[in-house]
Formats: C-alpha cells, structure tokens, sequence
C-alpha cells in the first residue's frame, strides 16, 4: 500500500501524466515505449509477469514538450538513463541538468521531478521496481525472480540504502543493457518478452553493483534509521499545509512513519525536543503565519480552518501564545 499522505496526490499525477504522454504519442511528437501495471502509462504487464515492477520502457521526444513530469513519488526503487538529449532533473531541494549517459537513482521517499517544468527533446530509459519498502528504515524484499546471489543482492541493497546521491554516470555496459531492455519492450506481444527482461533486469541490477564497487561511494547509516523516516515526516508536514490540516494524532502519526507509538514519540523528541502534538502545533502555527502573509484576502478563520484548527478563537489563543501577537498582526 502507498503511504497515505502521498497516495492521492499520486495518481492523480499520473492520471495526468497518461493522458499527456498518449496525446503527445498520438501527434507524433513523442514515441513512447514501456510495460506498466497500476496507474503507470504503457502497455499492461501480464498480472504474473515480473512482480514487483511497476514500469519498464523508454520514451524518444524528437523536440522539446508541453508536458513534464511534476513533483512525485514512485512505490519501488528508480533508475532512469538519459541516452541522448538533455533533460532537467530534480530530487528534494537538488536540481541537474542530465546529459547523456547519465544515470539517477531514486526511492520511495524522495520526490523527484522530471522537465522545468516541460521536458527536452532526448530519449529516456527507465525501470522502477517495488522492493516492498516506503520508508527510509523499512527492510527491501527482492522479487523473487531476482537472481543475483544473497552477497552480492545485500551488497547492492545497502549501497542504495545509505547513499543518495542521486545522479551518477553510467558504464557503457550500463547504456548497452538499457538498449536492450527496450527493445525487449518494444518487440513485446502479450508477454511473449518476459523471459529476456527478467535476464536483463538482473544483468543490469549486476552492471549497478559493480559500477558502486568500483567508485568511491559514501555510505551514510544514519539514512537508512527511523529518526529520518521521522524527519521526512515533519518535514513533508511542514512543506505541505493540506495535510497540516489532516486530524492527525499520535497513533496516525506512527503509523504513517511505519513505526509504533513509543518509538515515534522517541524520534520526534530527539529531534524537536517536544511531543509529538506540540510540534504539530508548531507546525501549523508557522504555516498559518505564512498564509496569513502571503494572502490578505483569507481571512483569520479561514487560515485557522486551512491549517487543522477547530476555531478562530483557538487559533488566536495559540498563535498570541506562540508569537506573542494576535493573528492579525501578522498583516
């Protein structure tokens, strides 16, 4: 399942996305290439049909697009492989430019996009495969058609666990494999391919593992911990007002984060030095702040309403209490 505070904002990307990407196919200004199952565009995966990946192809924009690729999330691990052109790249508050050979590599938890905000003419690869994790301390379940050895699939496993550098520059065997993945997906016809992309998904998962193991790669534990799956909580929170406005409790909260209610409170005090419901408040006190700034035409209510309070009055105790002025102050 996807986290919930992500899942409905995803697919209505998607959905979107779909509908650009056949329009753009349909006038001949893209050609676009790929096996998908779920809300991914593409010709459907047979339901038996490699578990776990969730898309596979690659789309040829002869020019530049009026569509891109916004800020989303994907539910498995990401590797994308620009072979010609150029495309602007994004991952948190990191933005490149990918020129070609480049390779990125993305996770559940970090939001990506791809085009600033339309995309450039260039052929792009991609593969994304669900290892049945959506959390930075959630152990990775390998499909089990995935028959690199138990050494070599930890080893790969924790090279992309604790680092996130997301932008790397492919082998040429990188590239040369990524060709063949899609002309699998090309020639396909009703999964009559299966067997091939399964060899070459696990000959490429082997040409990644052996592309880290011949760089200097800085490996961070602490990326892979429940505090910063906490983090990323608050973090998310802070940046997105809508769910600051969700009826969030402890319980909900722990459970969005993967985590039980003891070891919650533990993460969120080390790293806000209060409780969990506290914090919230703060939180939404410095989001109501910003709204009341930004926008003079809602009013007090609607701010307090926007941000999770019941009442203005409530609202105007707390924001007083916390700022040491009343909420029309602000203006």
């Amino acid at each position: 399942m996807l986290a919930p505070i992500y899942q409905d904002r995803r697919r209505t990307f998607h959905a979107d996305t779909c509908a650009e990407l056949a329009e753009a196919a349909r006038c001949g200004r893209v050609r676009l290439e790929a096996l998908a199952r779920g809300h991914y565009p593409g010709k459907r995966l047979p339901p038996s049909a490699l578990p776990g990946v969730k898309s596979v192809g690659c789309w040829d924009a002869s020019q530049a697009q009026s569509w891109g690729l916004d800020w989303h999330r994907n539910e498995g691990i990401e590797l994308t492989f620009l072979e010609r052109g150029g495309v602007a790249f994004s991952v948190d508050r990191r933005q490149a430019q990918l020129r070609p050979d480049d390779l990125t590599v993305t996770r559940p938890w970090q939001r990506h996009r791809v085009g600033d905000p339309h995309v450039g003419a260039g052929r792009l690869h991609w593969l994304i495969v669900d290892v049945g994790m959506r959390r930075p301390h959630q152990p990775w379940r390998w499909p089990a058609w995935i028959v690199l050895t138990r050494i070599d699939r930890e080893e790969l496993t924790h090279y992309l666990r604790h680092n996130e550098r997301p932008v790397w520059a492919a082998t040429p065997e990188i590239r040369q494999c990524f060709q063949r993945i899609a002309a699998a997906v090309g020639s396909d016809r009703e999964g009559d391919q299966v067997s091939r992309l399964a060899a070459l998904i696990n000959e490429l998962l082997v040409l990644v593992l052996e592309m880290f193991r011949r760089r200097r790669v800085t490996l961070d534990t602490s990326l892979a911990s429940a505090e910063r799956t906490v983090a990323l909580f608050w973090s998310e929170l802070q940046r997105s007002p809508e769910h600051l406005a969700e009826p969030w409790t402890v319980a909900a909260m722990a459970r969005q984060c993967g985590l039980g209610v003891t070891r919650f409170i533990h993460h969120s005090k080390q790293l806000t030095n209060t409780t969990p419901i506290p914090h919230l408040t703060r939180c939404r006190l410095e989001a109501a702040a910003r709204l009341l700034r930004e926008n003079r035409r809602r009013s007090v209510l609607e701010v307090a309403l926007a941000t999770g309070f019941s009442s203005s009055q409530y609202f105007a105790t707390c924001f007083r209490r916390h700022f040491g002025v009343p909420p029309r102050n602000c203006r």
